[in-house]
């Protein structure tokens, strides 16, 4: 495993790869602590089990993160044999934010490994801050460290030099108080080899990450985004529609996906998001609520991606933990 930092790299940046570029496998987290799943915790191993299974069945290797041989055994009842079950020790499942961001393909794949601060201190479980090393030292990547903070969740990019992020997250005062926008920017064109960002503004009402943007806006192509409809009622309403009035003024094609809706969860609006679906290599693999929406998003996300298809999968018990299929995966590219 060799170590470098980026701040003394001077060769060309390595590209971070559009998600529907093809993937030798991805990992996903599985549900073990009853604090952070409280009433909820089995419902949510069946979320991420049914998920890893859809992921199987498109034909990538799923490679499932389970934190003891306790939680290896329960696992092992809810998924398919293909499944592999890896034991790391992390605190929560969301490896698309502590896991490590892969630039580059085949023979030049790396792990970038961006400082993390538990989503601005707010979520500190043990484990969490060296997951990431674990999983890329286990793949055999050469591991790059970053100079800032940043989480898988907090930006997706179209592969062909565009990246998307939310003001809200990357320029909270709880992750980079020391870097100006022009900063953030710049590393960003720097460690994940883009060449424009798109800022979005505000994320999802009550979003635990401060505005993942994983959950609000997604490439679906190159210079192509989708974004949820914006519904009057809906509590997500004015930020959907500042996110196109953004994308479009930016010069971006905008797909509109149907929304979720007003859904409480606990008392207060969820932020559930048919926008944390999943690229696998031949199949879009969609999170759904139990809400009228769910057989509407999934036909659009399907008429999207005609050459793989999409498919539904419940997550409620997810979302009971904060977020969704997106957000608990992170792919290996090929």
């Amino acid at each position: 495993m060799i170590l470098t930092d980026t701040a003394t790299l001077t060769m060309p940046p390595l590209k971070m790869m559009a998600e529907w570029e093809r993937h030798a496998f991805v990992w996903i987290g599985f549900p073990h602590n009853a604090d952070e799943w409280p009433g909820t915790l089995d419902k949510a191993r069946a979320d991420v089990a049914a998920f890893a299974n859809a992921v199987q069945a498109s034909g990538e290797q799923v490679r499932l993160i389970v934190r003891d041989e306790y939680n290896r055994g329960r696992a092992a009842e809810l998924v398919v044999p293909e499944v592999e079950l890896r034991i790391h020790a992390f605190g929560d499942i969301w490896v698309r934010d502590t896991g490590p961001v892969i630039v580059g393909q085949g023979a030049n794949r790396t792990a970038r490994r961006f400082g993390f601060n538990f989503w601005g201190g707010k979520y500190d479980m043990p484990g969490d801050d060296v997951i990431g090393d674990a999983l890329a030292a286990e793949a055999a990547l050469p591991i790059t460290k970053c100079d800032w903070i940043l989480e898988g969740g907090a930006i997706d990019v179209d592969g062909a030099g565009l990246c998307v992020t939310t003001e809200q997250c990357l320029l909270n005062p709880n992750r980079n108080p020391h870097l100006s926008k022009a900063d953030i920017e710049a590393r960003l064109k720097r460690d994940l080899g883009v060449e424009r960002v798109l800022w979005l503004g505000q994320g999802l009402t009550n979003d635990h990450t401060d505005g993942h943007v994983d959950n609000l806006a997604r490439f679906i192509g190159p210079n192509w985004l989708a974004i949820p409809e914006s519904v009057a009622g809906d509590p997500n309403a004015e930020i959907y529609a500042d996110a196109r009035a953004r994308a479009e003024a930016f010069g971006v094609s905008v797909a509109t996906i149907p929304t979720v809706g007003e859904m409480q969860v606990n008392g207060e609006a969820a932020p559930a998001s048919y926008m944390n679906f999943y690229i696998a290599n031949d199949r879009i693999i969609v999170p759904t609520y139990g809400m009228p929406n769910d057989e509407r998003a999934v036909a659009v996300l399907d008429s999207v991606f005609p050459d793989r298809g999409a498919v539904g999968v419940r997550a409620n018990g997810i979302l009971s933990g904060g977020g969704s299929l997106h957000c608990c995966s992170q792919q290996m590219p090929l």
